[in-house]
């Protein structure tokens, strides 16, 4: 999955580059150049946003994931503990 967001990535700044440079070399006027590039920039800006908000939400359900599992984990560890110990103590009382 690291290599995944790693290609993500590396596709994405290469579109970057390749547009900036189609940009930069046509015969435009430097206001509507400007504007291009600021646009893909914004464009840019926009999908690093949304890619950092997809790792947090990932991020986050991992987190939720490992928690659920930890308290599944303790409460079964502490039914297991109150079985054996009201055992033996039904047992010393008998």
């Amino acid at each position: 999955m690291e290599n995944a967001g790693k290609l993500i990535g590396a596709l994405v700044l290469g579109a970057v580059i390749g547009a900036a440079c189609g940009i930069l070399l046509a015969p435009d006027k430097g206001t509507e150049t400007r504007k291009k590039l600021f646009k893909g920039a914004k464009d840019l800006a926009e999908d690093l946003k949304e890619k950092a908000e997809d790792s947090i939400n990932k991020f986050r359900d991992m987190a939720e994931d490992r928690v659920d599992e930890f308290t599944r984990t303790a409460k079964n560890k502490m039914d297991h503990q109150y079985k054996s110990t009201s055992d033996k103590i039904k047992t010393d009382l008998a």
